[in-house]
């Protein structure tokens, strides 16, 4: 089954021990790749790699993905948080500076020093991040099976909709093959009635083979059977790839291309202004598939 590219799924759950309340969300739009992204808590970036290839293993291969993963402490648990020194004294001197330069009141003192962050290493012990990425995993598995479900019944809307407009599409065809059987079938007949009343105006005679060779080469230069049989073995394959239960929305637009390019030579060859205007609608049922394919998988 063809998936669709836009999709939402979202889950919430507090971890086995009450300590972390856990959120994870994903959604994604249209793409010709996969370009995943990953928003987490900064102590959490650990995580971003295993998000990325815990979503291909769940078989998301093509969209512009956005994951969001929130973590609220509900009950710290052991870290390791160490103060780098080098740091933290550059920042203090970057301070006195300050005062002194511009002479400032001096309020300098451990809390207003502490307030930058990046003079602390904050570290999990290694036991409890891989708890944290199971317990992360869970609410994950659910937000991203939401999002897959999500994904298959957009597919699906989206693949009956083609199909039905692809029968659209066959139909004309169907039409435009019996027009042009019936022009090239009468053409014989309305070439000898004109060609006879030219020369007679002009008191030329002519004869009746020659009238039938015009009429061949006509009759070979308007034939379409070849597009119209080309046509109908790309629907079948249309067909075939829409039922698939695999992801194949680029072989997909390939084969639309491939139709159109067939549509595109029957308007070219026709002279007929019916068939011409049956090239038309189908060229913008066309256009309606090819939108709709873009958000296929």
């Amino acid at each position: 089954m063809l998936k669709s590219m836009t999709a939402f799924g979202r889950a919430r759950a507090v971890s086995s021990d009450g300590a972390l309340d856990i959120t994870a969300e994903i959604k994604s739009v249209n793409s010709r790749y996969l370009d995943c992204t990953v928003k987490l808590p900064r102590m959490y970036g650990f995580l971003e790699e295993k998000i990325k290839a815990f979503l291909s293993e769940a078989g998301i291969v093509r969209g512009k993905v956005e994951v969001y993963i929130g973590i609220d402490v509900i009950e710290q648990r052991g870290l390791q948080i160490s103060l780098d020194k080098e740091a933290a004294g550059a920042y203090i001197a970057a301070l006195e500076l300050l005062r002194d330069t511009f002479g400032l009141r001096d309020d300098i003192s451990v809390m207003s020093v502490a307030g930058n962050r990046d003079i602390f290493t904050v570290k999990k012990p290694d036991d409890d991040m891989e708890r944290d990425w199971l317990e992360v995993k869970t609410v994950l598995a659910s937000a991203a099976q939401e999002f897959v479900a999500m994904r298959e019944r957009e597919g699906a809307n989206l693949c009956a909709d083609i199909l039905k407009k692809a029968e659209g599409i066959q139909a004309s065809a169907a039409k435009i093959a019996e027009i042009s059987a019936n022009d090239i079938a009468g053409y014989p007949a309305k070439l000898e009635a004109r060609i006879k009343q030219l020369l007679k105006d002009f008191d030329v005679e002519t004869t009746e083979q020659r009238i039938l060779t015009e009429a061949a080469i006509y009759a070979d230069k308007a034939a379409i059977d070849e597009e119209l049989v080309r046509l109908s073995s790309h629907f079948k394959a249309l067909d075939e790839i829409v039922n698939a239960n695999e992801a194949f929305g680029r072989k997909l637009d390939f084969l639309l291309q491939e139709i159109n390019r067939e549509v595109n030579t029957i308007g070219s060859k026709a002279g007929n202004a019916e068939i011409a205007h049956l090239v038309v609608d189908m060229k913008t049922e066309l256009e309606k598939i090819r939108e709709q394919i873009q958000n296929l998988e």
